[in-house]
């Protein structure tokens, strides 16, 4: 079996972090949210992977690298547009070849990884294997309507007006009959080739698709909420450690200060983690926050946010709920609100009334 994770994604709902950063490479706990998935398809057994780049390819290659550091043999396949993931499976039908695969969208997250869907999907082998997952609102998803014996009727994908709250997770598994659908497949009213639409494809033939609903934690990481949501909920799993300079400091629960970071006369509430070469003086970070490498935290109180790299926080109160970029600035300026909410994109520079 093989991997096919697509990562061409632009990222549009994450802007302007993604105005200079690969969507699936931005952070979650300090790790991007590609590798989580890279992992999970390591986990499972699975070796070889092809990765479905656009016009980040350089950042992605750039920090995958040939896949060896996950424990896998990293291919790339050149997207020249996002003509949808119909398409994705179309252009790497050379890697594919004959061999069963997962494919697994790269910014998607799955808490305790793919181990059980892809043994599911050894054991029986259909043709393909969907998971879904009840939302609140399944137009903006790929949505299945199942019969009252269980059985995959219909798949759309973001419907105006949908059938069910079933939505597509973003993994899914095919044996080599996908790439007849595929073929046979032509651009949706969104101007793309749906996988949706190749999945009824194969329902419509006969194929036999398996359905698994899932009651595990799933997110697609494409906004800020979600974003921060996952970053939760990876740092609550947080073994506290502390391989920094921490001096005149309260560290409260599950902490972790990384080498190289300095915290000094400030109050930590976890699940926290502090990047390597971070300073931190005279300021709260409050739970559920992730601060990347190099940034420097001065006299000011953050919780329930992200921050990237080489930022700079100095004298504000308060931030909450923010995705801050690399190398922002964010300081004081007359007349502060109570509390900021910031999503900045790289090398930006705010001041905010203090």
């Amino acid at each position: 079996m093989k991997a096919l994770v697509l990562a061409g994604g632009s990222g549009t709902r994450l802007r302007p972090i993604t105005h200079t950063q690969a969507k699936q490479l931005v952070p979650v706990a300090n790790k991007p949210v590609l590798f989580y998935g890279l992992e999970s398809i390591a986990a499972a057994g699975i070796r070889e992977v092809g990765i479905v780049v656009g016009d980040t390819h350089a950042e992605i290659e750039a920090a995958v690298g040939d896949g060896s550091r996950f424990g896998l043999q990293a291919t790339y396949l050149r997207q020249e547009a996002p003509l949808g993931l119909a398409h994705a499976v179309l252009i790497a039908r050379d890697f594919l070849g004959d061999d069963d695969f997962v494919m697994y969208l790269g910014d998607n997250f799955i808490v305790g990884g793919i181990e059980g869907l892809v043994d599911r999907f050894r054991a029986l082998r259909p043709s393909a294997q969907i998971m879904l997952t009840r939302v609140s609102d399944p137009r903006q998803f790929g949505v299945a309507e199942i019969d009252a014996h269980g059985r995959v009727v219909r798949l759309e994908e973001k419907p105006r007006e949908p059938k069910s709250d079933l939505a597509l997770v973003g993994v899914y598994l095919f044996t080599p009959a996908v790439h007849e659908a595929v073929a046979e497949l032509k651009p949706s009213w969104r101007g793309e080739l749906e996988i949706t639409d190749a999945i009824q494809w194969l329902i419509d033939a006969g194929h036999e698709v398996e359905p698994s609903v899932i009651s595990g934690y799933w997110k697609d990481t494409g906004n800020v909420t979600d974003m921060l949501e996952v970053n939760r909920l990876v740092l609550e799993s947080l073994e506290p450690r502390s391989d920094g300079d921490v001096e005149d400091c309260e560290l409260i629960g599950r902490v972790v200060v990384e080498a190289g970071a300095s915290v000094r006369d400030s109050r930590i509430v976890g699940p926290v983690v502090i990047g390597a070469g971070t300073v931190v003086s005279g300021s709260y970070v409050g739970p559920f926050t992730s601060i990347g490498a190099d940034c420097v935290i001065e006299g000011s109180e953050i919780e329930y946010s992200i921050v990237l790299s080489r930022a700079s926080i100095r004298g504000v109160r308060r931030i909450e709920a923010s995705l801050i970029g690399h190398d922002v600035e964010v300081t004081p300026a007359p007349h502060a609100p109570r509390a900021h909410r910031l999503v900045l994109g790289d090398h930006s520079k705010v001041q905010i009334i203090s």
